[in-house]
């Protein structure tokens, strides 16, 4: 059997491509053919040949953030709305363009759901998948400003805009009372009232600050849910990266944070995963992983996800934050014991399922 020609839609310059590109190679197989963001969202890119075609993240690129989110500067937190009409349109797009029989190995009607923090909420929960309470996934009432969230009964929340990504515009609240209200964000608000993303998580204690972040990202649609009691390491507060490859949980990252974000980029730092795993016992780590196996089978045809796993307090539970479909950027881990993947990295792993034809249900266009 010939090897299968590989695409990759992607911003060329970006490491995601030449990671992947890298894995390729090391299955001994020709360099992926690279589509760009920029020639498919202005028309350039009238087919996309090849066998097996991979969708990769648009982020990271001045010139297509600007086509997907509008006028807006890239640094700036508001336009995901816009931003997700353009990019399933562009998926949808590629989909469309794709040569006869090729797999795609994400599926759009898929990213429709995963960048929608609401809608990706109720089909987890649909599904039996544990995630945090929240008043606004699925047909619930939307959150429309400020009010709304306050008037959801909640003391300790979450507010998300339902497109974000990178933690961009997620601001963790705690109120008191009335008056009494602190949020945890990354979110810096300008005195002209737009809001711009920065590395660095601060604190407002100022109700009408937060009221006015809040109101300006309303518009783009926010998710709201229960803060979930994380476990802690270390004094730390922790979470996990779990990357689902074809159905089996193949790698993972302990994050742990002085913050409520995790996230690496806004001062998380990566632990010690083997020492967790020897902590909690082979039962409960197997507990972790099915939950987030569970919930990737939630998008059966699309060949890989990224599941951010809560664990509860003393590891005794778990619930999913978020699912991912660009979580595989994880440079330099190789897959867990058991997990399939001992090894590879995360792309390795995904190109190791396809030469094997793992494609779980992933639409054949």
């Amino acid at each position: 059997m010939s090897a299968p020609r590989l695409t990759v839609v992607g911003n060329p310059e970006n490491r995601r491509v030449r990671l992947y590109a890298e894995a390729t190679a090391r299955a001994g197989l020709p360099a992926p053919h690279v589509v760009p963001w920029l020639d498919v969202l202005t028309g350039a890119a009238p087919r996309v040949a090849g066998d097996v075609v991979r969708i990769d993240s648009p982020g990271e690129n001045a010139a297509v953030d600007r086509i997907l989110r509008g006028a807006a500067a890239p640094e700036r937190v508001e336009g995901t709305a816009r931003w997700y009409r353009r990019f399933l349109a562009a998926v949808r797009s590629v989909a469309d363009a794709m040569d006869p029989g090729a797999r795609l190995l994400t599926d759009p009607d898929d990213l429709a759901v995963v960048f929608d923090k609401r809608r990706c909420h109720a089909v987890l929960h649909a599904a039996g998948v544990p995630v945090p309470e929240s008043p606004t996934s699925g047909g619930a009432d939307p959150v429309r400003s400020w009010d709304d969230v306050r008037r959801t009964g909640l003391r300790r929340f979450f507010v998300k805009p339902a497109h974000g990504s990178s933690a961009s515009g997620v601001l963790a609240v705690e109120a008191a009372g009335p008056g009494r209200v602190r949020a945890t964000t990354s979110v810096e608000l300008a005195p002209d009232g737009a809001l711009f993303n920065s590395l660095r998580v601060r604190r407002y204690t100022d109700e009408t600050q937060i009221g006015a972040i809040v109101d300006t990202l309303a518009p783009d649609g926010l998710h709201v849910e229960r803060w979930f009691p994380k476990a802690s390491r270390h004094g730390r507060a922790a979470d996990l990266r779990v990357v689902v490859v074809a159905g089996r949980a193949t790698h993972a990252v302990l994050r742990t944070s002085g913050s409520p974000m995790t996230n690496l980029h806004l001062g998380g730092t990566r632990g010690d995963l083997d020492a967790v795993r020897a902590a909690i016992g082979p039962e409960r780590w197997a507990q972790a992983l099915s939950v987030c196996e569970r919930a990737a089978a939630c998008f059966p045809r699309t060949l890989c996800v990224g599941v951010d796993l809560l664990p509860g307090i003393g590891w005794r539970r778990f619930a999913v934050g978020e699912v991912n479909a660009f979580g595989d950027l994880l440079p330099g881990l190789t897959g867990l014991a058991g997990g399939g993947a001992e090894g590879l990295d995360t792309y390795d792993a995904q190109v190791a399922a396809v030469l094997r034809g793992a494609y779980g249900e992933t639409r054949r266009v």
